[in-house]
């Protein structure tokens, strides 16, 4: 990856939207450019789902899974020099969410990679990881994403749980927040704004499972969505059952 991030140290222009909807840097291109070389060297034929580029296939056979990537995740904390950006990776059998089998996600700044195979468990450099116990709204470290999108609208779904948290915080990368829990350095996570893609969290979703965390829909059910750069989820995330009851009670999504 190094090779194609050379470039940081230049200006990053915008690039037009990507098929996510968001602006692109040359990073971005970059990146996914590096990501395609490489799977493309094992010689497996495969449907990329991207968040730069869209949907494209590559190979020769018949499509074998689906690639479901967000090349960088924090874009604007990179360019800033903010130290947490990650790239992201998933592998499904379907471009289905639920059928997410094997998935990367690197925090390109403190070199740590989380992956997960499914019922396999999941890991950081190598290492087995798991959740948080703490179950405790006045002790939890929470993640909530109120970035720029219908803050009015999804502010007062998040009254309570705000007026029930005493430590919260964003980072601006969400697949990184979500391994964040799946490693018990943040004990839940929660994006209810309908604005975050299925491209940016995949590959966590699964490293979180596999962790042992929980994620689900705001109102408890399953994530059942498609895989797609335009798809959006929302979603809570907590590294036990009881904190995950909790926060579920205290979060008043509209349906």
């Amino acid at each position: 990856m190094d090779p194609y991030l050379e470039n940081l140290n230049e200006p990053q222009p915008d690039l037009g939207k990507g098929a996510g909807g968001d602006l692109m840097k040359p990073v971005d291109l970059a990146s996914e450019k590096a990501i395609i070389e490489v799977l493309r060297r094992f010689g497996v034929s495969f449907r990329l789902i991207s968040e730069e580029s869209g949907v494209k296939e590559y190979g020769e056979t018949p499509v074998q899974c689906y690639v479901t990537v967000d090349p960088i995740d924090g874009t604007n904390n990179l360019i800033h020099r903010i130290p947490f950006y990650a790239t992201s990776i998933a592998i499904s059998f379907t471009p289905l969410l639920s059928t997410v089998f094997a998935a990367l996600v690197t925090d390109l700044f403190h070199d740590a990679t989380y992956t997960a195979l499914s019922c396999k468990g999941a890991y950081c450099n190598g290492e087995k990881i798991t959740p948080s116990a703490c179950n405790s709204l006045e002790d939890a470290m929470v993640g909530l994403d109120l970035n720029s999108f219908k803050v009015e609208e999804i502010a007062p779904q998040l009254t309570a749980l705000i007026h029930e948290t005493k430590h919260i915080r964003h980072f601006g990368a969400n697949a990184l927040e979500l391994c964040y829990v799946a490693d018990g350095t943040t004990d839940a996570f929660i994006d209810i704004r309908g604005k975050l893609r299925t491209t940016d969290m995949a590959a966590a979703f699964l490293i979180l499972k596999e962790a042992g965390g929980i994620i689900t829909t705001p109102l408890g059910g399953n994530l059942n969505v498609k895989l797609g750069p335009q798809q959006t989820v929302k979603f809570v995330a907590s590294g036990n059952t009881r904190l995950h009851k909790t926060i579920l009670s205290l979060v008043k999504p509209q349906c």
